[in-house]
């Protein structure tokens, strides 16, 4: 962090007369940013945010904003002058301007080496490749044709009945939530992602047990953290529900995925929190599906269920502080998302969930209600998982208006 500011220790590890606290850049103003600036609070650690519009979910909570667009090198740098470190709530900043930001002297964290394989697919599946990490079969491909072929490399030698399909389709940049990602099973499905003109990547659809996340952060001298791993529950593509830790998880398998984590995160470099969301497969092995290098969903689990939060370990991790303990408070937590439906006055819904769980924690993101759109989540944690499981799912159901008792 930069000397003029008097931020961080000297040499002799003493700390100089007049140290002032530090200003984390935020770029994205999503409800990440708005939880992360939450943890940076209580440590008096000063934010600064790069939002689309005032009404974004960070927006509203962060006292200094700037509003501006992400894709503009002059407004990064504008909005980096004050900043001691320049962190994320997306991955979509072109990494050529960030490394036009480093270039300038702007710690980034985490920077554009390790970025780039959360932006680019492609990318991505190259670098595990080569590390050995096991992924699903993949390759980039181009054009409908390209996709039968790459269906029919999968057949087993000797079927006679299969062509390969059905194949997973995915923009390499951009995508998120299930856009970008197509599950295709013949030629004529195949043409929707050849569209945008941008590259595309086959891979096989992985017949797993279950979909699991391993969350680890890592600083810049090289500390790192494991949290449990986590069983996530999608629904259309969107996480719907996390149970922490994952139930019925062998200690090996899941030392297994902690430790594959943190060594994926050291050999890119990762500075902050990283997502390794992972198919457990039928045989009893893990495979990386997606990587993401900021907080994300598979951890809201922590601002309740754990010691310290990926929130503040992230805060930790991008200003270079020793990091909190990712042990967790209870024998199970639940996270459980609420989205949007037709029912937009959910503050009215506060009474009855409250009153029936006075355990409940309730996190909205400041976010219009609209069908299908994440607006909040709700923690539930205790020593019965069914009961856990029943009360996180009765919340979310009644914010959202799908249940009305």
């Amino acid at each position: 962090m930069t000397a003029e500011r008097g931020i961080g220790p000297s040499t002799d590890g003493r700390y100089p007369v007049g140290v002032t606290f530090p200003v984390v850049g935020m770029v994205g103003g999503g409800q990440l940013a708005r939880m992360t600036h939450e943890a940076g609070i209580p440590l008096g650690i000063r934010f600064k945010l790069l939002s689309d519009t005032p009404q974004d979910s960070a927006a509203q909570v962060v006292s200094d904003v700037v509003i501006g667009d992400y894709r503009d090198l002059d407004t990064l740098r504008d909005f980096a002058r004050g900043c001691d470190v320049i962190t994320f709530d997306h991955e979509h900043v072109p990494t050529e301007h960030l490394r036009a930001l480093e270039a300038d002297g702007i710690p980034v964290r985490p920077g554009p080496d390790a970025l780039v394989h959360a932006q680019d697919k492609g990318v991505m599946r190259a670098k595990l490749d080569a590390l050995g990490v096991p992924c699903p079969r993949h390759r980039i491909v181009s054009d409908p044709a390209d996709v039968v072929a790459f269906a029919a490399e999968g057949v087993p030698e000797g079927d006679t009945d299969s062509d390969g399909f059905p194949v997973v389709l995915k923009t390499v940049r951009g995508g998120y939530d299930g856009k970008g990602v197509w599950v295709v099973r013949s030629a004529e499905q195949a043409a929707e992602p050849f569209r945008a003109g941008v590259p595309v990547l086959a891979e096989e659809k992985v017949d797993f047990v279950r979909e699991l996340a391993a969350n680890v952060v890592r600083s810049p001298h090289g500390q790192a953290v494991a949290y449990p791993v986590v069983e996530s529950q999608q629904v259309d593509g969107v996480c719907d529900t996390v149970i922490a830790p994952a139930p019925g998880l062998s200690e090996e398998l899941a030392g297994r995925a902690q430790e594959l984590a943190l060594r994926v995160a050291r050999e890119l470099g990762v500075v902050g929190h990283l997502a390794v969301e992972l198919f457990e497969t039928r045989d009893g092995r893990v495979l990386v599906n997606e990587l993401a290098m900021r907080p994300h969903n598979s951890g809201h689990w922590t601002q309740d269920g754990a010691v310290t939060s990926q929130f503040a370990n992230h805060v930790r991790a991008v200003l270079d502080l020793p990091l909190g303990d990712p042990r967790p408070r209870a024998t199970w937590t639940v996270m459980a998302n609420v989205l949007g439906g037709d029912y937009p006055d959910m503050y009215t819904a506060y009474l009855h969930c409250m009153a029936r769980d006075p355990k409940l924690k309730i996190h909205m993101y400041g976010k219009d209600v609209k069908p299908g759109r994440k607006v909040g989540h709700v923690n539930t944690y205790g020593d019965d998982l069914d009961e856990v499981l029943d009360r996180a799912r009765h919340a979310a159901g009644y914010l959202r208006g799908t249940i009305t008792e």
